[in-house]
């Protein structure tokens, strides 16, 4: 590994497939870390969004740091049969399990309608502290594969750091956009969810070397995406169409004890007597009483 820097083209293409790597991998904590800070009180949940992602980034650059012991990670330390594993394979396993159990309880808590209420009786108190820790945790297990992959792509740690201060500067600040959005939209945030089990489940495969492709996992969820963008454009058209049919202009009664329908309907009348209204003293009443004033007829 070293700082040097030159120019070319290989270069180029290698710090924008590291840069889009990063920007996947960043939306993935995002969403996340937005899941889990809105646990907390509205007042600390800008500050974990933000501490969070700083935090990992610091992880991250670390880790390019010491890639060379990175590297050494992916040895085997032990053997279950034929099958050997190393310690980014444990990592892994680990990481994904987590990523499951914490998809599948949030998943849970959504269909059984146990939302979690901020200082609600009866309920496990979400700290600031946890919370910080488990984003800790899934990041490490995120940093640790793109490190690795960042490392077999090119030995310049200027272009890794570059690109991974450059990713988490653009997701420091789409994390708010990205936080508001993911939890306004209720089937947005149960397909985040269902996104984050589906990454759980690669990385212990990933771990067991089970090696899957990963346009199989991001092509399907950018489907859903598409899919799930249509369906929220149909329903704000479709709340536009009501709103603008529920507020259609009325004219207001002059009596509000009047039913002048009962006028209308007479104007509108084939009858003899339809289509004229004759003076009158008394005014042109439906079934309530006669207020006590007196008032002017119809004509």
């Amino acid at each position: 590994m070293d700082f040097s820097l030159d120019f070319t083209p290989d270069l180029v293409a290698v710090f924008l497939t590291l840069f889009v790597l990063e920007i996947v991998l960043g939306v993935d904590n995002v969403i996340f870390i937005s899941i889990l800070a809105s646990k907390l009180p509205k007042e600390q949940q800008a500050k974990a969004r933000n501490l969070g992602l700083t935090l990992a980034m610091v992880m991250r650059v670390v880790l390019v740091l010491f890639a060379g012991w990175i590297i050494t990670l992916k040895e085997d330390v032990f053997f279950i049969g034929e099958m050997g594993f190393s310690w980014k394979d444990l990592i892994l396993i680990a990481g994904g399990l987590f990523l499951v159990y914490k998809a599948v309880t949030e998943i849970h808590h959504k269909l059984e309608g146990a939302e979690e209420e901020h200082g609600g009786v009866g309920r496990k108190t979400i700290t600031f502290g946890s919370v910080l820790i488990q984003i800790l945790l899934l990041d490490l297990v995120f940093s640790l594969d793109s490190v690795i992959t960042a490392v077999g792509m090119t030995e310049s740690l200027i272009v890794i750091i570059t690109v991974v201060v450059l990713s988490f500067g653009i997701m420091l600040f789409a994390s708010r956009f990205i936080f508001a959005f993911v939890n306004k939209h209720p089937t947005v945030k149960m397909l985040a969810l269902s996104f984050l089990l589906l990454i759980g489940v690669f990385l212990v495969a990933e771990g067991f070397e089970i090696k899957i492709d990963k346009a199989f996992i991001y092509g399907p969820m950018a489907f859903a995406i598409f899919v799930e963008a249509l369906n929220l454009a149909y329903s704000a058209r479709k709340a536009k169409r009501e709103q603008k049919r529920q507020h259609a202009v009325q004219l207001r009664p002059q009596y509000a004890d009047v039913d002048e329908s009962v006028a209308v309907r007479t104007a509108l009348s084939g009858g003899a007597s339809g289509g004229s209204v004759g003076l009158s003293r008394k005014p042109v009443a439906g079934d309530t009483a006669p207020a006590d004033d007196e008032r002017a007829g119809l004509g």
